[in-house]
This record gives structure tokens, sequence and C-alpha cells, in this order.
């Protein structure tokens, strides 16, 4: 068996980021850009008044100055009226200034009569105006390395681009196997059981921005794997849930081998999850998860995800933060022990603490933890106080 590091770099070697594409704008929230995008335009594109007052040449920022009114600007509206000494201009916010070299009087810090305007006797330093180019200039680059947020978004929108190249989503095609297996919504026989698996792989593949393919469910026989196997053809990632064991019926392994499967490894030191099964299949990659609803989930959290940001152009490892132990735990084992476990309040870390049962066939302990307690690898026990590393969920 090989360690949850090891296994988690040779996930990783597996896959790469995969071509780009050029999608619109609009469609482009969560994406990763597969090269920088450059601005089109300045922005701003001119001196513009950050606050609504009185615009003024600089001579005539003088205590008590008294000033004539000339004209109004607003945003999308310049004044271009002549300018003289002694001369204002009402302005508002986000409105062009209408000439080089001014300030921006605050209304609330001048007496208008008329057509006049009288300045304190205090003047304030600030010149109220945001210079051309203060946000970026034509030809500046933007090249985040993460899925783009809606303020990516807004300020690759400023800079007049409206197409962006990101890299293609991945398509994953997911093969839940067993002939224990039915489809949610059916009547299971005497000896059977729901299928969960593969919608809540087909989720967490949603989730991090891949395309999911939810297959037929597939019995334990060559014949029906091999029709799975083959319908997965094309598919970036071929994602199996079960039958990578070594039992009589475990024919996953076997069955792929078969089909050109070059395997990377087969079983790590974890719990759960210890049968995960990786390599490539023809141009596809396999990565195969336990059986059981919470091994499945808990490797996918380890190995699916990081593989699938990979895939999508960026680093998403996971990466384990800190909590407070609320309550003892026993020796971790032979194996790293991933403990569904519950957060709870604490200052200046949050207390954790896990569920008193770990049995990895139960969904509803699954779905109340919100975090993974991390039990390395030969730990012993730990009391309620200490300090531990926790994956949230």
């Amino acid at each position: 068996m090989i360690t949850v590091e090891e296994a988690l770099e040779k996930v990783l070697d597996l896959v790469a980021p995969l071509p780009a594409e050029t999608v619109p704008l609009r469609r482009a929230a969560g994406r990763v850009l597969s090269r920088a995008v450059t601005a089109r335009l300045t922005q701003p594109p001119f001196d513009n008044s950050s606050m609504d007052g009185y615009w003024i040449a600089a001579a005539d920022h003088r205590p008590g100055a008294v000033l004539r009114v000339e004209g109004e600007a607003a945003a999308g509206r310049r004044y271009s009226g002549p300018l003289a000494a002694g001369q204002a201009v009402r302005i508002f916010t986000g409105a062009p200034c209408p000439a080089p070299g001014g300030i921006v009087v605050l209304q609330e810090n001048v007496t208008r009569a008329g057509d006049c305007v009288t300045l304190p006797e205090v003047l304030a330093d600030k010149d109220n105006i945001r210079p051309r180019g203060q946000d970026f200039a034509e030809g500046d680059r933007f090249f985040p390395r993460h899925p783009l947020s809606a303020r990516d978004i807004g300020l690759i929108a400023a800079m007049n681009v409206a197409e962006v190249p990101v890299h293609r989503r991945p398509v994953v095609a997911i093969l839940s196997t067993g002939d224990e297996l039915v489809e949610p919504g059916d009547t299971p026989g005497p000896d059977q059981i729901i299928a969960s698996n593969g919608l809540i792989l087909a989720a967490m593949v949603e989730a991090a921005g891949a395309e999911a393919h939810l297959l037929p469910i597939a019995r334990d026989t060559e014949d029906s794997l091999r029709a799975a196997f083959t319908a997965a053809r094309g598919a970036d990632l071929i994602l199996t849930s079960g039958g990578a064991s070594v039992g009589d019926h475990d024919l996953v392994g076997a069955v792929a081998g078969a089909m050109g499967l070059e395997r990377s490894f087969w079983k790590i030191s974890m719990r759960p999850g210890k049968p995960l099964m990786a390599g490539r299949m023809g141009q596809s990659v396999l990565l195969g998860l336990p059986g059981n609803p919470v091994s499945a989930t808990v490797c996918a959290a380890l190995f699916l995800r990081p593989m699938l940001a990979r895939m999508l152009g960026h680093d998403a490892r996971p990466a384990p933060l800190q909590a407070v132990l609320a309550a003892d735990v026993g020796p971790a084992g032979p194996r790293t022990h991933y403990m569904r476990a519950r957060l709870l309040p604490g200052t200046p870390l949050p207390r954790i603490e896990a569920f008193e049962s770990q049995d990895s066939a139960r969904l509803g302990i699954l779905a109340e933890a919100d975090a993974l307690l991390i039990r390395p690898l030969g730990d012993g026990p730990r009391t309620a106080g200490e300090i531990v590393a926790y994956l949230p969920l």
C-alpha cells in the first residue's frame, strides 16, 4: 500500500490542464483562463470626479474665493464650454473633468448664492479626482490562476473583453457497479439497496466545474462491465465506484486491465478508502473508488477534486486547517484515518468533535458531518484541547 501523499502525487501525474476554448464572458464564471486577457482600453478613460461638488482650476483654490458657476458636468455628459480664471463647473460623481490640473471641492464645503460659490476659509487637501488610468491601462494583462469569480468577471468586462480563453471542462463518466444496486426511485428487491454513489459523485464533479455523465449501473459480470467501459470511451476521466476490491465479484480491475488499463497504483494506506485504484485507460484516466458511500466520498474529496482542478487549469490540493479537539479520541491505527466530524464554535480556532460511529456505510453521519478530522498513520490517542488538523467538507 502507498501513502495518501504518494497516491495524490500519482493521480495528479495522470492529468494535465485540458486544451483551451473560447467562451462568452457571460458564461465564464467558475472557468479558468488558459492565457492572459489584455485590456482593450484605459480605465478610467479620462480624469473624473470622485464626488459631487464643483470643479475649479488649481489656481482658484484659495480660502474664501468667490467663483462663478459656468455650467454642469454629469456622468456621460461632459462640460465642453469655455473656461477662464475665477470660474467653476458644477460636477457630479463620475463626470469627466473639464480640464487637467483642477480640483473638485465638495458641495457641502462651499456656499452657493445664485450663480456663485464661495470656498471655505479652511481648504481640504484632497483633489477628489480619479486620474485617467487609475485602475488599469490599455495593454495591461490579467491572468488569475483560479476559477473566475464575479469580481474577476467585472474587471474583464471593464477591460472591454467580451470573450475569454478558458480550459475546456473535463467530461467525467461515472459508473456505479454491483448486482445489489438499483436506481433511486426504483423498487429494490429483497437483497438490493438504492445506489447513491453516482449522484454523490455527479454533484461533486459538477460543483468542481466539470461535466458529469452518469452511466447506467453495471452488473457484476465481465460483459456488463465491458459494455459500461465501452460507453465511457471519450470521457476525460472514468470514475467508478465499487468492484475494486479483491472479492470474487470485484471485477472492475480485471476487466479494465483486459481493456488496456495501465494501472498506476491500487490500495492506499487510509481509512476509509483502502481499495482505491488509478491509471490510464486509452485516452482516458480511470479513478476507481470504493463502493461504500463514505469511502467513495472521502476519496473523491482527497483525490478527485484535485485531479479536476488540475484539468481545469488550477491547483486545489487539500489544505488542512486547524481546530481544537472537543473530545478525546483513540489511536489512529496503521492507516491514516479521516474521521467524519462536526465543527463547533470556538475562538480563535473552532472546536472539532468526531462522530462516535465511523462506519463507512452510514450516509446519515456523512450528511451531518462538515469536516474530516485527520488522524495521521500511527497517531496515538488524543485528548480534548489538543490542536488537530482537519479538512472541511
